[in-house]
């Protein structure tokens, strides 16, 4: 199957995708994708398939098994799609998912992106004590007004955008003290609502620089090659079109904001129409509907949203 001359996108989602069973079907049915799990099995030196395919859910939930679980899950529907003979124009990934789209670019080998982000979670989990930091969505209101509150709560403290993801929804991350200050002034400032997230660590802010140094590391001792189509990367909301500079984007994307809404504003206007959530879950499909409507967005994470989603590229290009 070739693309119709409409321009296609793959997203790869995040953490926080995760469900015990994701690529379990997809790994019943197709080869390729259980080859990919057996890889991370033996990349990995653990059964992290049975931790996805099986549970238990307090297991896949520790940020450097998800982080592993959500990569592989998305690489074995990506290679599955690839099977089929669809390629995108572009790819990007959210946060973690950004490793997906190297993947998918050709820019890093999957054994290295798998054994790769299983440190990146476990250096995020260590950079701050539990407790210490936090994380909270600020939803109904615009970026600009959640940044300047995220400064007046900081007092002294660490309170950051951390991830930029649709017009609707804003996260914050920082100390605790600031991050609950901060939700309460977004409450008073007129936020359609401000809940903080059940998250074991404040990713995506200045707290992380630990993390970062230890996984600046890692990169530096792999081979990064030219992607061969554009990412998108979170913390320019550019595109990176050689492996240096995806090393260096990688490495700033841990303690930077991620650029998600301006990301897929960067992929509308170079005219993708279609936009692919290659991986477990829906939460980039959300997301594409608080951001664009009027996009074509399907998913991809087992044979059902396999056989729809190529059911309606056939369609489009009819």
């Amino acid at each position: 199957m070739t693309n119709s001359s409409s321009r296609i996108a793959f997203l790869f989602p995040g953490q926080g995708s995760q469900s015990v069973g994701m690529g379990k079907d997809l790994a019943e049915n197709y080869p390729v994708a259980r080859q990919t799990f057996e890889e991370a099995d033996e990349a990995l030196g653990y059964k992290l398939s049975e931790v996805c395919f099986e549970g238990p859910e307090e297991k896949l939930k520790l940020t450097e098994i998800t982080q592993p679980a959500i990569l592989t899950a998305s690489v074995a529907a990506w290679r599955v799609l690839q099977e089929k003979g669809l390629k995108p124009d572009f790819v990007a990934g959210h946060s973690l998912g950004e490793y997906s789209a190297h993947v998918a670019a050709g820019t890093l080998v999957f054994a290295d992106a798998v054994r790769t982000v299983r440190n990146r979670g476990r250096y995020m989990q260590e950079a701050v004590p539990v407790g210490v930091g936090a994380m909270a969505a600020i939803l109904g209101m615009p970026a600009e007004q959640v940044i300047q509150l995220a400064a007046d709560a900081a007092q002294g403290e660490v309170c950051q955008a951390g991830n930029i993801n649709s017009p609707e929804q804003i996260v914050i991350s920082g100390n605790a003290g600031a991050v609950e200050r901060a939700i309460k002034l977004a409450t008073e400032r007129g936020a359609k609502k401000a809940v903080s997230l059940p998250v074991s660590a404040p990713f995506h802010c200045s707290l992380m620089q630990p993390a970062q140094d230890r996984l600046a590391a890692d990169l530096a001792e792999l081979n990064f090659q030219n992607p061969a189509c554009p990412v998108i990367c979170n913390v320019d909301a550019a595109e990176v079109t050689s492996g240096d500079a995806a090393r260096a984007a990688l490495i700033r994307q841990v303690t930077g904001t991620v650029q998600w809404e301006p990301s897929v504003r960067l992929l509308i206007d170079q005219e993708v129409e279609l936009f692919i959530e290659v991986g477990p879950g829906k939460v980039l499909w959300g997301l594409m509907r608080q951001i664009d409507r009027s996009k074509t967005c399907v998913t991809v994470g087992d044979t059902a949203s396999l056989q729809k989603t190529l059911e309606r590229i056939a369609a489009l290009a009819a």
